[in-house]
């Protein structure tokens, strides 16, 4: 948040830091909720979700992934953030260990803190060909107070998107050693290949010790709305829905009405937004590793390039820098934890001129150092 409080009324800049686009929320979701709101849905709702809303998430999980998940497995919250929050507090509590490839977008290891638990870090390994989790080095941090991993695939900030192989073999690993998995696919609809990525749905049986998060804010411009959801077992149902309870007592119903229509009739924008960040991907990446200073891997997944910059090993006084000097507003990767330090962060999910531009700003900007 450096960052962004200290450049974002700068007059002309390019707010490249956050991850979120440039599009508001298309009409016919925010339609359904004002006649949400009309029609009197005013009133104390259901802490799971409105059943409405959790059917439509069963309808578009056998659409998307080919499972049929009764509606009573979803749980809806108040975000993704919340989704994760909640997954963490149903599971671990005081000194207990969750184990998080990292780099790795910090809220995770924000929820384990507040919960007094602890994130144990694996880093990923970088290279021209991508980034890579070394599976040894996830069974060697687990120790006694382990309770669950954290996958994130696609990845936020990297772009890194595990196979199938990788889930499976994440999953026999947690199998062996009685872990839950927290499985982040917020970005799972956004990939440059295929309509979507390989997800635990694919690997897991219908009883794994599976807590998916997800959110509306990504696919379909929502992210002011601050609504996401959670698959869980069976067996968890009551507290998850307990948790609900105690934090906000449920989501807006009118706001409900909004991720209904979202989930039934969003496929379309979905996928311009897809064709969007692939284009505004390749102008960005192509003119940054043009300057021959810039290395980085082309993301497999969500709609971030993170990179390093050669003669910067400060990327907080570099993005700093760059507010002042390039206009364009750019994530310093040491807020992502370790194996993040080197590297900056950019959200290419905007329109491609815009892209253009900031690209311009900064190869302006490094030419002249």
């Amino acid at each position: 948040m450096t960052v962004i409080n200290y450049g974002q009324l700068k007059p002309g800049l390019i707010p490249l830091w956050t991850g979120e686009g440039d599009l508001p929320t298309p009409s016919f979701i925010h339609k359904a909720a004002t006649k949400g709101l009309e029609d009197g849905e005013t009133f104390y709702t259901w802490q799971r979700g409105i059943p409405e809303l959790r059917q439509a998430l069963s309808d578009y999980h056998k659409r998307i992934y080919s499972k049929d998940i009764p509606a009573e497995r979803f749980f809806v919250t108040g975000s993704g953030m919340q989704a994760i929050q909640i997954a963490v507090q149903a599971i671990a509590g005081k000194d207990d260990e969750v184990i998080v490839p990292s780099p790795i977008w910090p809220n995770i290891s924000a929820a384990l803190g507040i919960m007094g638990a602890k994130p144990v870090h694996v880093p990923f390994d970088f290279s021209q060909n991508g980034w890579s989790l070394d599976l040894d080095k996830i069974e060697s941090a687990i120790s006694s107070k382990t309770k669950a991993i954290f996958v994130n695939s696609p990845g936020n900030p990297t772009g890194w998107m595990a196979d199938r192989d990788t889930l499976r073999k994440i999953l026999d690993i947690a199998r062996k050693h009685g872990l839950w998995i927290i499985a982040d696919e917020v970005y799972s609809r956004y990939v440059y290949e295929g309509d979507r990525a390989p997800s635990y749905y694919d690997v897991a049986d219908d009883d794994d010790r599976i807590l998916y998060v997800n959110t509306f804010s990504k696919n379909w411009a929502m992210t002011g709305w601050r609504v996401g959801w959670i698959s869980a077992p069976t067996e968890i149902g009551n507290v998850l829905e307990n948790l609900i309870q105690y934090s906000t007592s449920g989501v807006a119903a009118f706001m409900q009405r909004g991720c209904v229509e979202a989930l039934l009739h969003g496929e379309e924008f979905l996928h311009s937004q897809r064709q969007k960040a692939m284009q505004s991907r390749d102008i960005l990446a192509g003119a940054l590793m043009s300057t021959g200073r810039v290395q980085c891997a082309i993301p497999q997944g969500a709609f971030y390039l993170y990179f390093t910059v050669e003669g910067f090993a400060d990327t907080m006084k570099l993005a700093l820098q760059l507010v002042d000097e390039a206009n364009v507003g750019l994530a310093p990767g040491g807020t992502f934890g370790p194996g993040g330090a080197n590297f900056l962060r950019a959200c290419f999910l905007r329109d491609a001129v815009e892209i253009t531009t900031a690209a311009e700003r900064l190869v302006n900007w490094f030419d002249r150092q």
